[in-house]
């Protein structure tokens, strides 16, 4: 069933033209088009379908800088900034809350390597530290029993995503951006090699410049244009409990994830763990996703057939004048699976006294868009000059949204950006890169 989302009311009425068009109405999407607009550039913002509605409002909700791949900790820790001003930009509360990020292991591999990423985190001006004996006691007293270790990141916290990306649509229109849902993007026109047009369903808008930052729909869309993007989605179930007491705000340990809203709801997710639904291009780019499905395949399960049915994965060449598999799928709400529910409910018991009594009241999946390294593509697309891809997230997206829309909205408009941008592009995934996973 789907996830809890705010429902916005956006126009009906398409433009005719745009300085830039950002097709996908998630977390990345909404930012990139916020951030344009904010600097007076005249944008787009597309949606299939509604915003935020896909895997933007599926997830944990934690905007973190603890743990991250190298190269996406200063997204997280520009985000985290930005999350914190967006409440007085947009005068519409996203559930931001710095309330700190627990970790806690028994495993001394684990805590190894966490305490490597605290001694590399610090020297990149992050808040965060392995957890002294004291400390473990206080962090764990909830837990009701002792742990080998853990690390505690205060400056880190979560957000509403139930409620972020659709508010931070409305500050696209406040800022005089457009926003427009329930209109799908089929492809682009290209005039003298370079974007000129966006094709939509309703109509085209002529404009030079787009961002595609379709989530798990970002291959299928490149694929029509003769771009080559491994991608690959995993289908992760979360879990909303009622009759939760004594729950810290934000817990991971290797056994679950445990997340206690603003508004006082308890979700419960395993971290890492999934079903693989096949596809045809799953088969497709299963040599460069090889080394990933070999480190998780104790979380990763094989999956059911219903993601050739969404059809987000399509191998099929669609006609831009007919309708396409994303106007009959305008939001993918995969099926949960029964087994990562019961799962999920049961590790998280083993943990948290205070949910030995708590019920399931919803449970939800959403498709993660990964790449064969774990850390997303953005960057204009080498071939097709004007089209920037913002895709492959790997279930990291949400708390660096922000710094992300915010890079971007530079790339787009030629500014000088905070980070090093090269280190995102999509080149980075032709083959003699096979095999280059995370760093951390």
């Amino acid at each position: 069933m789907p996830a809890p989302l705010v429902r916005i009311e956006t126009s009906d009425t398409l433009p005719s033209e745009a300085d830039v068009v950002v097709i996908g109405g998630g977390i990345i999407g909404t930012c990139t088009a916020y951030y344009l607009a904010r600097r007076g550039v005249a944008v787009v913002l597309l949606e299939k379908g509604l915003i935020g509605a896909e895997q933007s409002s599926r997830n944990w909700g934690w905007c973190r800088q603890q743990n991250r791949d190298a190269r996406e900790l200063p997204l997280a820790t520009r985000s985290l900034a930005l999350w914190d001003a967006l409440p007085e930009e947009l005068g519409e509360d996203v559930g931001f809350r710095r309330c700190g990020l627990t970790y806690l292991t028994d495993d001394e591999k684990q805590l190894a390597t966490w305490s490597a990423w605290c001694d590399f985190a610090r020297g990149e001006g992050v808040v965060t530290s392995v957890m002294s004996a004291s400390e473990l006691e206080e962090r764990t007293r909830l837990t009701g029993k002792s742990w080998l270790g853990g690390v505690w990141s205060p400056s880190d916290g979560t957000a509403d995503p139930a409620r972020a990306a659709p508010l931070i649509a409305k500050g696209v229109e406040k800022f005089g951006g457009t926003v427009v849902q329930n209109c799908a993007a089929r492809g682009l026109e290209t005039h003298a090699g370079r974007v000129g047009a966006v094709i939509t369903e309703k109509g085209i808008i002529r404009t030079s410049r787009v961002v595609m930052a379709g989530g798990a729909w970002a291959s299928s869309f490149c694929r029509q244009h003769g771009v080559r993007f491994p991608q690959a989605t995993v289908r992760a179930t979360v879990v909303s409990v009622d009759g939760a007491r004594d729950v810290p705000d934000a817990l991971f340990t290797p056994d679950n994830a445990i997340t206690k809203r603003a508004n006082g709801r308890v979700t419960l997710a395993v971290g890492g763990r999934g079903e693989l639904d096949p596809t045809l291009q799953t088969l497709r780019f299963a040599a460069p996703f090889l080394p990933m499905w070999l480190e998780r395949r104790k979380s990763v399960y094989p999956g059911s057939l219903q993601g050739m049915c969404w059809g987000h994965e399509t191998m099929v060449r669609w006609v831009m004048d007919q309708p396409t598999p994303m106007e009959k799928a305008r939001i993918l709400d995969p099926t949960p699976s029964r087994r990562a529910v019961n799962e999920t409910l049961a590790r998280a018991q083993k943990v948290l006294p205070g949910l030995r009594d708590a019920t399931v009241s919803q449970s939800w999946s959403g498709y993660i868009d990964s790449t064969p390294d774990g850390v997303p593509a953005i960057g204009e697309i080498e071939g097709l000059p004007g089209c920037f891809l913002a895709a492959g997230f790997s279930g990291h997206g949400f708390g660096i949204g922000p710094g992300t829309g915010y890079m971007i909205a530079d790339m787009v408009t030629g500014t000088p950006s905070y980070v090093d941008t090269n280190q995102y592009r999509l080149s980075r995934f032709d083959k003699s890169a096979w095999g280059k996973v995370a760093e951390f």
